[in-house]
């Protein structure tokens, strides 16, 4: 916990029966660092008010657009205005929106995809650069103190030379309305509008895609990838597997879907070494499974002495309780809280605006894989 003043915190989004606003309001108080003070909390400046009402928020820090946000902020004394803007609106208001902020010299926070096309990640990554901002991407599962207990053990070289990835991302959200034409025409995540040029992958295969370069260190090199709709007049994917070849000469495999019946949040992920593998699942995060050939395999828990820095400082509590998703983006704010003061962080403190450069630059050649019938196809570095 900071012993310095909190850091002034707005938001774009996140409003009334937001879940995921409510997932980053409750990770920023996590670490006691920040406090909201205002923001654009919904296009409806009437429920945007509501909102802040409720909050008990200052009504002259509510606005009614972004426009008006930055220069009623800007016209404020440095000591007072807004410091970092947390942005959780629907994926196509993230490049715009981003763009705004950095270039009027917010930090920013933002969910992801981080924007529609890789250009336009490539483009904020070099704003941030030069305005001389931070900027966080809420890739949340790597806040999970054993996904970063697994990060280090694989750096140390615990597992020896990697030579088999397999990362899982399964739901089945979809699946009740899919299958009828009007119900899935009124879903913004199958709208490419709103969405951009992914639903599956964009949404969650990312996730998946993000967790294996996090913890291996490898970055994938290329893909091949096969992608289904299941209907002819839905334009987004809702289900598919990239095989992916890493810059050490290793494969793996990234498997998305939204139509994995009565799944809920099935991310897992495993890797495999010629010493050792391991692995771990969303669904029951304090539990990592270390695997040795010939010995019994062992599970490793959070908030012991066996674990790395980078675990100690992301466990908020003694062993044996539960740390769950709110925890695990509270790692990632704290973190970015590190960047905004200009204070040292240790490396995967929080997910950077590369790391969303990376996740588009897949998302991009998945889809070009898959469209230009299932070939291998190279992701820039």
């Amino acid at each position: 916990m900071s012993t310095q003043r909190k850091i002034r915190m707005g938001m774009m989004g996140g409003g009334l029966n937001s879940f995921i606003g409510i997932v980053h309001r409750i990770a920023s108080y996590i670490g006691e660092e920040y406090t909201l003070v205002g923001g654009v909390f919904d296009s409806n400046f009437e429920n945007g008010q509501k909102f802040a009402k409720k909050l008990e928020l200052d009504l002259s820090r509510t606005y009614a657009d972004i426009d008006t946000f930055v220069e009623k902020e800007l016209a404020l004394p440095a000591e007072e205005r807004i410091e970092v803007v947390v942005v959780v609106t629907p994926n196509f208001l993230h490049y715009p929106m981003a763009k705004q902020l950095i270039e009027n010299g917010f930090h920013v926070i933002c969910e992801k995809p981080i924007t529609n096309t890789a250009a336009e990640a490539m483009e904020l990554e070099s704003l941030t650069k030069k305005h001389g901002v931070s900027f966080a991407l809420t890739h949340t599962y790597t806040g999970y103190p054993m996904v970063r207990q697994m990060k280090s053990m694989i750096a140390e070289g615990v597992l020896g030379k990697i030579q088999k990835v397999d990362a899982q991302y399964y739901q089945g959200w979809i699946n009740p309305v899919i299958h009828d034409k009007e119900k899935r025409a009124g879903v913004w995540r199958l709208d490419p509008e709103k969405a951009g040029q992914s639903c599956c992958m964009g949404d969650i295969g990312v996730h998946a895609f993000n967790m294996v370069e996090y913890t291996t260190g490898l970055k994938t090199t290329k893909v091949l990838a096969d992608l289904n709709t299941l209907y002819e007049d839905n334009p987004l994917d809702i289900d598919g597997t990239a095989m992916c070849q890493f810059d050490n000469g290793a494969k793996g495999l990234v498997r998305a879907s939204q139509i994995a019946t009565s799944e809920e949040n099935n991310l897992c992920i495993a890797v495999y070494g010629t010493k050792a593998g391991i692995k771990w699942e969303q669904e029951n995060p304090n539990y990592l499974y270390f695997m040795e050939e010939g010995k019994p395999v062992q599970v490793l828990k959070p908030g012991h002495e066996y674990n790395s820095e980078l675990s100690a400082i992301s466990t908020k509590i003694a062993p044996g309780h539960p740390e769950g998703i709110f925890d695990s983006m509270g790692n990632i704010y704290s973190g970015a809280a590190k960047a905004i003061r200009g204070e040292e962080y240790l490396e995967g403190a929080f997910p950077t605006v590369h790391e969303g450069v990376r996740g588009m630059k897949f998302i991009e050649a998945v889809l070009a894989s898959s469209k230009n019938g299932n070939v291998w196809t190279e992701i820039e570095d």
